[in-house]
């Protein structure tokens, strides 16, 4: 009983984090009560998102193979993500304001993003 509690409390979720850097992804989104769904195409350098039938564009930059933000290009809003677990087609990321409000209460979202390509 005791190897077994040793053991669980060891196990980390895979995060092979490279090969989710660059491609095409979709995701699932809320807005009040509806789910939604949007897409991205991420390089090295830019991410592209697709919903809700607008384009919006970010700069990439990465500080680890599991860690990233992206800044909007245009409002320069940026936020912090953080790839948590792998599978072999997608990923499960946290996310949150890349700057720091002493104002607002940080808040930590969790998602999830398949890869389509």
């Amino acid at each position: 009983m005791a190897l077994c509690l040793i053991l669980g409390s060891c196990y980390e979720p895979e995060r092979d984090c490279e090969k989710y850097k660059t491609g095409s992804f979709k995701f699932t989104y809320e807005v009040g009560d509806i789910t939604k769904e949007g897409r991205f195409t991420r390089t090295e350098d830019y991410s592209v998102d697709y919903y809700e039938n607008k384009i919006d564009s970010s700069t990439v930059r990465w500080f680890n193979d599991c860690e990233f933000v992206l800044q909007d290009i245009n409002s320069k809003v940026a936020i912090h993500y953080k790839i948590i677990s792998t599978t072999d087609s997608s990923y499960t990321f946290q996310y949150k304001s890349a700057v720091k409000d002493p104002n607002k209460k940080l808040i930590v979202k969790t998602g999830t993003a398949i890869k389509t390509n």
